[in-house]
């Protein structure tokens, strides 16, 4: 099956009025559209090259997407079934927390396996990994939106996880602080980063 596109506009004019009806629209579409983009990534991960599909720490991610798909069997109905259904896309997306790094370490474990010193030389897994992340914060945006737009005291300016006042530089600053943060944990030391910009710009 394919699958849906569905734009940041579109998620922010329908999450703009949350009722019970758009909440049941929105869940009745994850629950069809899920599946289809998890089952995707499940099938690439079982057939990657160079043996990555079973490196112990890939093998771990697995179980992860086969749960996503197979999860949203009950067809939705109404209000009930919407917050069941939601419920447990919040514990999908938590399952799949750690995936991100799993996947690292898969790539770490292939490279030590075939003496090989960076991903770029293997560029069939460097597209793999490209469309595999760029496909999981598709589908982790899906869901935070729907499970945001339950939130009953949103911080102002938010739709869903939606920031209608976003201040790029305040991105770059917090970017920063932790980029700092890692070099500091990982080497003693970080160098001071200037960020240049109007602090009171913000999109949209």
């Amino acid at each position: 099956m394919k699958q849906n596109g569905v734009s940041l506009r579109y998620m922010m004019e329908f999450g703009a009025r949350p009722t019970e009806k758009n909440l049941l629209l929105s869940a009745q579409f994850l629950h069809k559209e899920l599946p289809v983009r998890i089952a995707r990534r499940a099938i690439e991960l079982e057939s990657l090259p160079f043996g990555l599909s079973q490196k112990p720490a890939v093998l771990k991610v697995l179980p992860c997407a086969w749960f996503g798909v197979h999860s949203g069997c009950r067809y939705i109905k109404d209000c009930k079934d919407e917050l069941a259904f939601t419920q447990m896309i919040k514990m999908i997306k938590v399952r799949h927390n750690n995936v991100v790094p799993a996947m690292a370490l898969g790539v770490q474990q292939l490279k030590r396996d075939i003496n090989c010193k960076a991903v770029s030389e293997l560029e069939e897994i460097h597209r793999f990994l490209d469309r595999f992340y760029m496909s999981r914060i598709g589908i982790r945006m899906l869901i935070g939106q729907h499970v945001g737009l339950h939130d009953p005291d949103p911080e102002p300016g938010c739709i869903g996880q939606i920031n209608t006042r976003l201040s790029p530089m305040q991105v770059a600053r917090t970017a920063s602080e932790d980029a700092r943060s890692i070099c500091f944990r990982e080497y003693g030391s970080a160098p001071e980063v200037d960020i240049y910009g109007d602090p009171n710009f913000t999109f949209p």
